[in-house]
């Protein structure tokens, strides 16, 4: 991402392109999707402008739209990482472009993908961009989230002023979004998905997965790898399956059945939904969008669907994206200059790369700042992207308002160490991003007062977004100042999630 000699604090892009030199340039991006099931590319072209001193997405040009690949597999929870290779390796063919040629991208892994050998040896096939991308694991709940977005379910509840439920459904899992305003307020993700069982052309079945094993026997039928299914089998289980989604989509309190599915928490949300958008592999057949069949329950799962959703009279809005959804974020960047007044407890701790950005709601602009809501803040911010591992360091954003009194101070401060206690006790540092210019005071508070002893950076003068991911580079001695790369995930229809000024 830097030149190992930055000149004056210029930030230098695929090592010879420097962006600082130019208002106005484009960059060659990729979105990479690997999920459990499927697998597909897209390549942009991000034309990008210098705006109040950031280089933001001006305009968004797709080059090329990859096929749909079904992710190889050498068993049952491994990917074939030689047979991927070869597809991306054609895929860049067929757009006509070297790897060495892209400027930037996201790398997302869903589902299986995640898997720790899986993870590495997809990274090994990117070795070549290392440092041009961002790689993000998104689990279920940044799954549902990015889907959301990607679809365009959450500009569309703030720009057309609809509450949309955008229900993402994928091969192995469903993942489900309530947006309103244009933000997501509930979320969830359960097993329902197409190749929950797959066959070949004959009909004999070459995987089926426990959750497919379930609805199976609530069809009546007892299903295993090599034996036959048929179109009045495949056609009974999906309709087991849209018994759940339907009573998901109603906002029911879940049976016994439906919650035995939850990945994650069911939704307590009781409003009322005016529109629903689908995205993710199965939208296509309920947009009408595909004919071919793949082998799995994908087209009668779409027809359920359909069908029910015709019959209850939903408004069905198309989405921005189908199954592209989680990957047409593909990566855009801005450039910021921090400001003098920031605080670094060891120089050698940067350069810092591709750090998460988290950005908790907090009630800053009350007299009295409560710690323990803080804490929990920023706990619902690391569970929301996954981050609750720790085992990256995090990025804590966030827009100070009112008086810096030492109390207000060591408050928040008290708080943000409690809710990165995981992080901190895994030798991370303490990062934090303040739009306002009193880093400094925050670092030496969290280093002298608190006496935190671990490391320690504290920037000031930067705009960042939750889905951001920020390179912090080292101290330009002449000014004291540091130079951050913002990437963001860029989605249609909207900016980075809350970035206004750009049409993308």
């Amino acid at each position: 991402m830097y030149d190992e000699e930055e000149e004056g604090g210029r930030v230098v892009f695929a090592e010879q392109r420097n962006l600082a030199a130019t208002e106005k340039t484009s960059l060659v991006s990729v979105g990479v999707d690997i999920g459990s099931s499927t697998s597909h590319l897209v390549f942009s072209r991000l034309r990008m402008e210098q705006r109040d001193g950031r280089y933001v997405a001006a305009e968004r040009q797709v080059i090329y739209d990859s096929d749909i690949f079904l992710t190889p597999y050498t068993d049952q929870q491994t990917i074939d990482s030689n047979k991927l290779g070869e597809y991306i390796a054609g895929q860049y063919r067929s757009a006509q472009l070297r790897p060495d040629e892209v400027d930037t991208g996201a790398l997302i892994l869903t589902g299986l993908a995640v898997r720790r050998q899986n993870a590495r040896a997809i990274g090994e096939l990117f070795a070549v961009e290392t440092g041009k991308f961002v790689s993000v694991s998104a689990g279920d709940q940044m799954e549902a989230a990015m889907a959301a977005y990607g679809s365009g379910a959450v500009v569309n509840s703030k720009d057309v002023g609809v509450v949309v439920m955008n229900v993402d459904i994928g091969g192995g899992t469903t993942k489900i979004a309530i947006c309103d305003k244009g933000e997501i307020v509930a979320l969830t993700a359960v097993d329902i998905g197409a190749r929950l069982i797959a066959f070949d052309e004959s009909g004999t079945i070459s995987r089926i997965e426990e959750a497919g094993r379930l609805f199976a026997e609530q069809a009546g039928l007892e299903l295993s790898p090599g034996e036959k299914i048929t179109t009045a089998n495949c056609e009974n289980i999906v309709e087991h399956m849209a018994d759940r989604l339907e009573e998901i989509i109603t906002l029911h309190v879940p049976s016994t059945q439906t919650e035995a599915l939850h990945r994650l928490r069911p939704i307590n949300w009781r409003g009322e939904i005016d529109a629903l958008t689908f995205s993710g592999g199965v939208s296509e057949f309920i947009y009408g969008y595909e004919e071919n069949e793949f082998g799995d329950l994908g087209p009668y799962l779409g027809r359920a669907i359909v069908k029910r959703t015709e019959s209850a009279g939903y408004r069905i809005m198309p989405p921005v994206e189908n199954i592209r959804a989680t990957v047409v974020g593909a990566s855009q960047y801005t450039i910021q200059l921090s400001g003098t007044t920031i605080m670094v407890s060891d120089e050698a701790l940067l350069p810092l790369r591709n750090t998460p950005v988290i950005k908790p709601v907090f009630a800053l602009d009350q007299n009295d700042i409560d710690q323990e809501e803080v804490s929990d803040a920023i706990a619902n911010a690391l569970q929301r992207l996954d981050q609750t591992d720790a085992e990256q360091p995090v990025a804590l954003c966030f827009d100070w308002l009112g008086s810096a009194s030492y109390v207000r101070i060591h408050n928040f401060l008290s708080g943000a160490v409690t809710g990165l206690s995981a992080h901190l006790e895994n030798g991370h540092p303490l990062i934090l991003v303040c739009e306002g210019d009193i880093g400094r005071v925050f670092g030496v508070h969290a280093a002298e007062e608190l006496q935190l002893g671990g490391p320690i950076v504290s920037i000031d003068g930067i705009a960042l977004e939750e889905f951001d991911y920020i390179d912090i580079g080292g101290m330009i001695i002449a000014s004291g100042a540091v130079p951050v790369v913002i990437k963001s995930l860029l989605f249609p229809g909207s900016n980075a999630p809350g970035r206004d000024g750009t049409n993308a």
